[in-house]
């Protein structure tokens, strides 16, 4: 087909420029539904239980994603400061991944336990009292939102039907598990379980 012929027609550009993408996408992207790494969770990685899938929703809601990513790319300055490179295996149970684009705040892929809970209660309540240079803003009204048990395992419900292994069992339990807990539980739980499964020395 001739060039000029399809820049004239901006209909036949735009429905060219959409099959080019089309391939494209799929050249990308169906590798790696058949990838097994791509696929398949590494030991040590299982569903979120109802406590940190309830915080993993706050920080999603939060946009804690917009100043932290969680993704460690295989750079030695990387690695030095927050420990192993991420891996595909690791975002299996994560919907939407939380990879981020942009670094505020520092890479939280592998804060799980560097931390104590009393130490993330208090930066999330007002950051500057433990990092004085901090911009991080303050989530105080966590500590006063309560959790919706019936809304957690909901959530595991509908996750379940998109591939999470979640049992009758762990579902029945949600509610229990999450009563009288707060948005800021949960969040310190779900940043607690972050790269747990690569503690330093492994692979």
């Amino acid at each position: 087909m001739d060039h000029q012929k399809i820049e004239k027609n901006i209909g036949l550009m735009g429905v060219t420029i959409a099959i080019v993408i089309s391939i494209a996408g799929l050249v990308e992207l169906v590798p790696l539904m058949f990838q097994a790494e791509a696929t398949t969770a590494i030991e040590g990685v299982e569903p979120y239980p109802p406590l940190q899938l309830a915080g993993r929703d706050v920080y999603v809601s939060e946009g804690c994603y917009v100043c932290h990513s969680q993704q460690i790319r295989p750079f030695r300055a990387e690695t030095e400061r927050y420990g192993h490179y991420s891996v595909a295996g690791e975002y299996v149970y994560d919907r939407p991944f939380q990879f981020g684009s942009k670094r505020t705040g520092p890479d939280i892929a592998r804060v799980g336990g560097r931390y104590t809970d009393e130490w993330h209660r208090l930066h999330l309540i007002n950051p500057r009292d433990l990092v004085p240079e901090s911009n991080m803003p303050g989530y105080p009204w966590l500590e006063n939102n309560k959790l919706d048990g019936e809304t957690v395992a909901m959530r595991m419900r509908r996750l379940r039907a998109l591939g999470d292994p979640y049992t009758d069992e762990q579902i029945a339990g949600a509610i229990a598990e999450v009563d009288g807990k707060t948005e800021m539980d949960a969040l310190i739980a779900y940043l607690q379980g972050l790269g747990l499964a690569f503690p330093r020395g492994r692979y």
